[in-house]
Order: C-alpha cells, then sequence, then structure tokens
C-alpha cells in the first residue's frame, strides 16, 4: 500500500472523523444517504457504519446502474440476442432477469451474448465480425455515458449499434426528496459521477435546502464527506461541498460533458423499483440513428413502463432508502448472490450482494 492510501485508511484519522460527526451530532438524528455501490463497499468493507455515532444513519441509495435498468431494456436485449444479433454487455448484466429471462437464459438457448470490459470492446467486436450485427447493451450513470458518446461520435462500424440504457443522478435525487414514504437529511455524492460532471448540476438541490457533499471512497475520504453533510444539516446551512478536490472541480470535465452533449438528448426514463423519473435518461439524439438500436431494430413501439420486483423481493425499497437488505424476507434465503431474485443481489454495486459478501466474511456482526 502507498504512503499516500495508507494515510486515507489511517484509523486515527477515522476515529478522528466518526467523533467530529458525534460533536456534529450533539443528540441529534440524521438520516444521509449515499448514492453509489463503490461508497458501500467501501463502508461495508470498512466497517464505517460500526463507528458512526447513535443517531446517525447512513443508507443506500440507487447508486447501481445494474439494479435499476428497468426489466424491459432486458427485454428488448434478450429479443436482440435471440433474434440473430451479437448482443455485448457487461458481466454483471447478463444474470439480470426481465420480463421473459435473461440473458444468460439466452445464451444458454444458442444466442450470442458477449461480456466484454467497456463499449470500446463492442466496438471491437463489431469490426471482427463485420457480417453481423453487434449491439451493446449501453448500461450506466454519466460516468460511462460519456465513453459511450465518444464511442458514437469517433465513426463506429456500420454493424455496431447501442441500446442503451444510461441514467443521470441529479434528477433521481430530486425525485427521491419529493418520494412519499422517503425521509432524508442529505446526500453523500457519488465521487465518479462527480469527476464527470462536477458539482453545478447539484447546486439547485443545495439551493433548495438539501445538505450535499460529494466524497471519494477511501475511509478518510467518505467520513470526511459524512461530516461536511452534517455539519450542513445541523447549522441549516445547505450547501454542495466538495470532500473530493483531488480529482473533483465543480465544472466537471470538460471533454466529456461536450461529448455528452453532442451524443445524446435527455428524455424521461423509467428506474426499475422506482418508477419514471421526469428528465433522467439520455438517449441517442438525431442524427445518430444508425447507432440507436431501438430504431434500428423496430423497438421504438414497444411501450416502456417501469418493471416491478420478482415477488417479494424489496430491492425497489433498498433502492429508495426504505429499507436495508436485512429486512427482505428472501434476503440471504431465497436471494443469495449464487442464486439472486433481484437486482440488487446481483451486481457488484447491489446493496443486497455487498451486505450478503460482508455478512458472511464477519458472520453477520
Amino acid at each position: 500500500m502507498s504512503v499516500e492510501l495508507a494515510g486515507y485508511r489511517s484509523g486515527r484519522i477515522v476515529q478522528g472523523l466518526a467523533a467530529r460527526i458525534g460533536r456534529i451530532l450533539s443528540g441529534r438524528r440524521m438520516r444521509i444517504m449515499h448514492v453509489c455501490g463503490t461508497h458501500e463497499h467501501t463502508v461495508s468493507r470498512h466497517a464505517l457504519r460500526s463507528i458512526l455515532p447513535d443517531g446517525f444513519e447512513l443508507v443506500s441509495g440507487p447508486g447501481c446502474p445494474v439494479c435499476v435498468c428497468p426489466a424491459v431494456d432486458i427485454d428488448q436485449a434478450v429479443r436482440l440476442a435471440r433474434g440473430g444479433a451479437v448482443l455485448a454487455t457487461f458481466g454483471d448484466m447478463v444474470r439480470v432477469p426481465g420480463g421473459d429471462g435473461s440473458l444468460e437464459t439466452a445464451r444458454a438457448e444458442g444466442a450470442d451474448v458477449r461480456i466484454v470490459g467497456s463499449v470500446t470492446g463492442a466496438v471491437r467486436l463489431a469490426l471482427e465480425h463485420a457480417d453481423r450485427d453487434v449491439v451493446f447493451l449501453a448500461c450506466g450513470f454519466e460516468t460511462t455515458a460519456c465513453t459511450y458518446a465518444a464511442a458514437a461520435l469517433s465513426g463506429p462500424p456500420s454493424n455496431f449499434s447501442m441500446l442503451t440504457s444510461i441514467r443521470l443522478i441529479p434528477p433521481a435525487l430530486d425525485a427521491l426528496m419529493r418520494m412519499e414514504g422517503v425521509s432524508l437529511d442529505g446526500y453523500l455524492l457519488p465521487g465518479h459521477v462527480c469527476t464527470v460532471i462536477g458539482l453545478e448540476p447539484f447546486e439547485p438541490l443545495a439551493a433548495r435546502g438539501i445538505p450535499m457533499a460529494v466524497a471519494g471512497f477511501e475511509p478518510v475520504d467518505v467520513l470526511q464527506g459524512l461530516a461536511l453533510v452534517a455539519e450542513q444539516a445541523a447549522t441549516g446551512s445547505p450547501a454542495c461541498d466538495n470532500a473530493y478536490g483531488r480529482l473533483v472541480r465543480r465544472g466537471g470535465n470538460a471533454v466529456a460533458l461536450e461529448a455528452m452533449a453532442s451524443a445524446f438528448v435527455v428524455e424521461d426514463a423509467s428506474w426499475r423499483g422506482i418508477g419514471t423519473i421526469a428528465g433522467s435518461g439520455l438517449v441517442l439524439r438525431p442524427g445518430l440513428e444508425p447507432l440507436d438500436a431501438r430504431r434500428r431494430f423496430g423497438l421504438d413501439e414497444e411501450t416502456r413502463p417501469d418493471s416491478g420486483m420478482p415477488a417479494g423481493c424489496s430491492c425497489g425499497l433498498v433502492l429508495t432508502g426504505q429499507a436495508a437488505p436485512s429486512d427482505c424476507d428472501l434476503y440471504a434465503t431465497a436471494c443469495t448472490p449464487a442464486d439472486p431474485k433481484g437486482p440488487c443481489m446481483i451486481s457488484n454495486e447491489g446493496a443486497c450482494r455487498i451486505a450478503h459478501v460482508f455478512d458472511e466474511q464477519t458472520g453477520g456482526r
């Protein structure tokens, strides 16, 4: 471990920040949501909840793009794969259930489903298989949307297209604050997303009275961010603070933002387990129709409602911070990483899978 990294994992600093949060609370209760699967990994791996003061609750939000990908998008991908296209996507998308099976089941039936590490891998497949249609299931948040934009603008081969399932974080946070049954005192913002889009898209939320701070992914990063949010909430001075200044700039990454604006337009989008959120999705803009798999293969006419979770699954409540993974009746019994029922147990960024992995390592402590 490097000296610099060790500093971000310093037990002394971590304990000091936890004590600072305790002093800020001073007997208050506070409920903060993070919206990043990597944050949940850090929190669980380093048992940070165990050192947070009584009355301070840190809950998971919709920080897993795989988890919020609606079943209809999976169904469309399965339909294309069964129809003879090479369907390329990330590994954790393969097992996500739709209404008509998963890409894993389609592959078992003989469909050509390929796992790639990036959109570049999908473009490479299209170059290698020039006689076949190659469709990339482009799922993700702003973090990966900029890479999809770069691929779309780079003149990919004519047999390549994208089935987009891209979601935007700021509109989702706005929707959560308006959602009945969701009670939050602030947000810990995702460092990956903010590296791309900066802080400006979140500032209107802070101006409406929502405390927030962006944080990185080491224990000190997370606790610094939480301390800033707690201080804002305790003093009634909401802002959009930056605890990840070594990578995040207020204006974000100008090159990435320009590419996204050139390749995509914003539309209303469905989030699995949550519903339709206004202005929360990206689709390829006019002029890039040949790259749009829905138009190319006649999928536009399909309705795109929010698809529910499997029977008994509480992923929708977990994604909105209304339940912990262990509150679900299926958790660690009928639903495990080996045999997942809901999307939150499938993805490595899913709160249920993360909780299960670290519960097994610690005996549930």
